[in-house]
């Protein structure tokens, strides 16, 4: 079974065109690694770029890569109608039985069903409740992006949803949905590579992007009386910052909070380097406002840390049954820096088989192996209904 992917190339989102691999983000990173130790798989990855980066032919585990470079008129100021007619052509190249999309937040979606060929798309981010939430600014990117979500929702032949909160919110627009977890990378099923210091102020950990969704600022201010009243801890946080109004809030109110010397910023890990620095934490703390599934918190529940944060989106699905995890109301401040120090003043006591949960629902193999299945049925009741797949996405046709 010959699979196409629709994969974004971090690399150019992120401008680092001189950067000598292909980069895609943590989840289809995970799924592909899975996916390409699956039997009777041919697995392709496409991925749109502005410009030529290193295409190598081959990523590891014989993953085939074709890299097809889109004018800037093709990207969003057109509804990214040249990445759509760009990936079209190099899938006509390659005739996959099944193309699939990663992600509605930019063009991979609706390349996938526009490309003529069967279908499924899995969803990262919703755009339309994320558009919600942030307050999107008329013809801004979450505004636009949340108008072509439900175009390419209503074509595809099935939708991944990786929670109950992400399904709930697709439903209704799409034809089939299919509850699967996003997958996390090997690395977080690795032997522990790390510890707390004896001696030093138990470390709080927060991982994510430096924007209002994630809540930083409003997370220092909430600890700040902690501080004062003299409990010891150390919260790092861990992520990309941001050149926004918000992104300096947040330099400024970190800087201060340095040299009190209780947190820190300490910007993007690699993840060689975010592994060891999990496991040498004591907690995670999450405290975002929308939430589709909760990858970091898998992750750090991965390596057997104790989780506070808010029951938003698809977080109650990543936690359920897993010991210790204290979840509160989406912004409960009170209840959260109150169960913080209480857990502190108990000795920080740390979960012991939430890493053996995580493995179970949460390995690259499992998620891969669900895949495969699905992938066989989408293409199994195109055959049996006689549906054609045409260039206007999914539509059936009585014979």
């Amino acid at each position: 079974m010959r699979i196409a992917l629709l994969v974004p190339d971090n690399r150019d989102e992120h401008k680092r065109f001189t950067d000598a691999e292909p980069e895609f983000g943590p989840a289809p990173t995970a799924l592909l690694a899975g996916l390409a130790r699956q039997p009777g798989i041919e697995l392709h990855v496409v991925s749109c770029a502005h410009q030529p980066m290193t295409a190598p032919a081959r990523l590891p585990g014989g993953i085939h890569y074709h890299q097809v470079v889109v004018p800037s008129w093709g990207w969003l100021r057109s509804g990214y109608a040249g990445c759509v007619r760009a990936a079209r052509r190099q899938l006509t190249a390659i005739q996959p039985d099944l193309v699939h999309g990663q992600g509605t937040e930019r063009w991979c979606a609706l390349a996938a069903v526009f490309s003529g060929r069967p279908n499924v798309l899995t969803i990262h981010g919703n755009m339309q409740q994320v558009a919600r939430v942030v307050g999107a600014r008329p013809f801004g990117y979450h505004w636009v992006a949340a108008r072509l979500e439900p175009l390419a929702l209503r074509r595809t032949g099935g939708v991944f949803c990786n929670s109950a909160h992400t399904e709930s919110l697709v439903r209704t627009q799409a034809r089939r949905v299919w509850r699967v977890p996003n997958a996390l990378r090997d690395a977080f099923f690795s032997p522990a590579q790390a510890e707390p210091v004896a001696g030093q102020p138990l470390r709080l950990v927060n991982v994510g992007v430096v924007r209002e969704l994630k809540q930083p600022v409003e997370l220092l201010a909430a600890l700040e009386p902690l501080v004062a009243a003299g409990v010891k801890f150390r919260l790092e946080f861990a992520g990309r910052g941001a050149a926004t109004e918000y992104g300096r809030r947040f330099q400024a109110r970190i800087a201060r909070a340095e040299v009190q010397g209780w947190a820190a910023h300490v910007g993007e890990l690699p993840l060689a380097g975010l592994v060891p620095w999990l496991d040498a934490a004591a907690a995670l703390v999450h405290v975002s406002t929308e939430e589709s599934f909760g990858l970091a918190i898998a992750e750090g529940l991965a390596r057997n840390l104790k989780f506070f944060g808010f029951s938003v989106g698809g977080v109650p699905d990543v936690v359920a049954g897993v010991e210790a995890v204290e979840l509160f109301p989406a912004g409960d401040w009170r209840g959260l820096t109150a169960a913080l120090a209480r857990w502190l003043a108990a000795g920080a006591p740390r979960p012991t088989r939430a890493a053996d949960l995580m493995r179970v629902r949460f390995h690259p193999d499992v998620v891969a192996a669900r895949h495969v299945e699905i992938y066989r049925e989408v293409l199994g009741l195109a055959r049996d209904s006689g549906e054609k797949w045409i260039a206007a996405g999914l539509r059936r046709e009585v014979s």
